[in-house]
């Protein structure tokens, strides 16, 4: 049976994007982006909370959030023509704020720094071939490890924003309020957006957002700003680069950090996505896997330039390819949304801690699933896997959990005898992060 007139493929679509050779069509594509969008939305309102933490200003930061998608899903959909959206990643943004700058000192101007050298390195390393040399040498149950443990810093931030946990000098953290109006409402947002997501309401996680801001305002704890308007003066963010740190050995140890998260992060997702896509040829592999590579990590050197840090391809595009998304056209279709989304800086605004603290957990406990995947039966990757994980939250900082996990690799396997199963990369690493810590 032929296509129904307004499923028919549009020639100047169906030649840029090869939908009739993808199997599908224009509003296919369509629905797709915009089912994409919706899952993906939320970053819009909490990528600009989270970095707020490291001092910079929320409005500018909104707009950087939404160029960096706009301009990573663009060259995603135009020079790989897949159907995976970009934008601020999360963990990476947390990292930026409580540990670059909170924990380590940086100023979130030098903090850019370290954001747009880390890009410039992945796309270095994308364009010789490094990448897979650098991923092959860190073990699987690391990966893992780090995703997961990303997953429980982010829960910690979550549960300290809304006042789930506060400071203790005896126990260093303790229970909060829980008879507090901001800690219910956080609890009540993450079982809402958990429900939502489980019965597969496209959007369900900015839903929660929002209805529990609704929910804030008898108490009083909503600063309503407005819904639309003219986006903010970006300016404040925009080239606000310091490099006064670069010729620094810390300087270099939150680059790597950076790139590293970024690395795995960018890969996982585009295998994940692509396979579900069936984009995956006949040996596992992705097709024109550089130019999705190179989208990824120019879109963080432009995510720097304009204020945020680092972008990566997010997982949710999967909810695109479930609705249909093969092609290109489903990237464009979010970017331009995500335009859209500009006018929306008011709302953004006025959307509380504890609203976009559930969304956070939610996310958390997704990240967490990197557990399932690390092999429990062998102690000599346990170990490591867990103080990698453990370490994140308990030393409030990723690329320190990190530095554990790989120090911690090694000396297990050295001291179990098991020296072939040390690549020197992993080794080299270990070292690195073992001069850091004693002499940084």
């Amino acid at each position: 049976m032929p296509p129904a007139p307004h499923d028919r493929p549009h020639g100047l679509l169906d030649r840029t994007f090869g939908l009739t050779a993808n199997g599908t069509t224009a509003r296919t594509e369509i629905v797709a982006g915009v089912t994409t969008f919706l899952t993906m939305a939320y970053i819009l309102f909490v990528n600009p909370s989270i970095l707020a933490a490291a001092g910079m200003p929320e409005g500018p930061v909104f707009v950087a959030t939404a160029i960096a998608a706009i301009a990573g899903t663009l060259i995603m959909a135009l020079a790989a023509n897949y159907p995976i959206a970009l934008a601020p990643g999360m963990g990476l943004n947390a990292f930026f704020a409580f540990t670059v700058v909170l924990t380590i000192g940086f100023t979130w101007q030098e903090a850019l720094a370290a954001v747009f050298c880390s890009g410039i390195l992945f796309v270095v390393i994308s364009l010789i071939g490094l990448r897979r040399a650098i991923i092959d040498a860190i073990p699987h149950n690391l990966k893992r490890a780090i995703s997961a443990g990303i997953g429980l810093f982010l829960g910690i931030i979550a549960m300290e924003n809304s006042g789930i946990v506060v400071d203790s000098p005896a126990t260093l953290v303790t229970a909060g309020d829980f008879a507090s109006a901001p800690v219910i409402l956080a609890l009540v947002g993450f079982a809402l957006i958990a429900a939502l997501n489980a019965i597969g309401l496209v959007g369900g996680t900015i839903i929660g957002i929002l209805v529990v801001t609704v929910l804030g305002v008898p108490f009083g704890l909503v600063d309503f700003q407005g819904v639309v308007s003219l986006p903010p003066n970006p300016a404040p963010t925009v080239f606000a680069l310091d490099f006064a740190k670069v010729a620094t050995g810390t300087f270099w140890i939150v680059v790597f950090s950076l790139l590293l998260v970024d690395l795995f992060d960018t890969a996982g997702t585009l295998i994940g996505v692509s396979s579900r896509a069936g984009l995956l040829d006949k040996d596992g592999r992705l097709p024109r896997m550089r130019q999705a590579l190179l989208a990824d990590s120019t879109a963080t050197v432009i995510g720097s330039l304009a204020g945020t840090s680092n972008t990566t391809s997010y997982v949710e595009s999967a909810t695109g390819v479930e609705a249909g998304g093969r092609t290109g056209l489903t990237g464009v279709t979010v970017a331009v949304l995500f335009a859209l989304g500009l006018l929306f800086s008011p709302l953004a605004a006025t959307i509380p801690a504890y609203a976009t603290a559930g969304a956070l957990l939610f996310v958390a406990t997704i990240m967490l699933q990197g557990l399932a995947d690390i092999d429990w039966k062998d102690p000599t990757e346990v170990a490591p896997a867990a103080v990698c994980a453990i370490g994140m939250p308990f030393t409030y900082s990723i690329s320190e959990g990190i530095g554990l996990g790989f120090i911690t690799y090694v000396l297990v396997k050295l001291f179990s005898g098991r020296l072939s199963d040390l690549s020197p990369g992993v080794v080299l690493i270990a070292l690195a992060f073992g001069t850091f810590f004693v002499f940084g």
